[in-house]
């Protein structure tokens, strides 16, 4: 049996690091959700989302902001929407006493947001970028993208 499937656009080695770190985050989502069905402290969990923040997820935000999102223009409708949705989690972040809700907000809104831009905006800036975009975005962004590792694993 013949089929006519499409095979998805594999990633430019210049966003896989991203791509990598997206994973990250996706997996940051993952223990937050087994951190509140355990009813896991709300400092215990703070602790580990502002960590991740301040060493991966705010570097990650600004690299797109300056190198990927330029790419497709201001005024695309996909940057938009990226750009909202960054100054939401900032904020969200950056919420001085978090509260099992903030935590819960931070979750869905970061996984909705990450799913978004490796389904809809980085095949965008694929098929967009030019040979100097992709140049820039390797010279400040390497491979070695490593998850991060802490002692506290509330989520086993």
């Amino acid at each position: 049996m013949e089929t006519n499937s499409i095979r998805p656009l594999g990633r430019h080695p210049s966003l896989q690091p991203l791509s990598r770190e997206h994973h990250f985050s996706l997996l940051l989502c993952w223990k937050i959700r087994k951190g509140l069905e355990q009813a896991i402290e709300v400092k215990r969990l703070q602790d580990y989302i502002i960590y991740l923040w301040e060493n991966q997820i705010a570097e990650h935000f600004d690299i797109e902001e300056r190198l990927i999102l330029p790419i497709l223009g201001e005024e695309h409708v996909g940057v938009i929407r990226a750009r909202k949705e960054h100054r939401l989690l900032r904020r969200l972040f950056l919420t001085p006493v978090y509260t099992y809700k903030t935590i819960n907000r931070i979750e869905e809104t970061l996984e909705k947001h990450i799913r978004f831009e490796e389904r809809e905006l980085f095949p965008l800036v694929q098929e967009t970028a030019s040979l100097e975009d992709w140049q820039k975005l390797e010279s400040v962004h390497n491979d070695d993208v490593v998850e991060i590792i802490w002692k506290d694993e509330f989520w086993k």
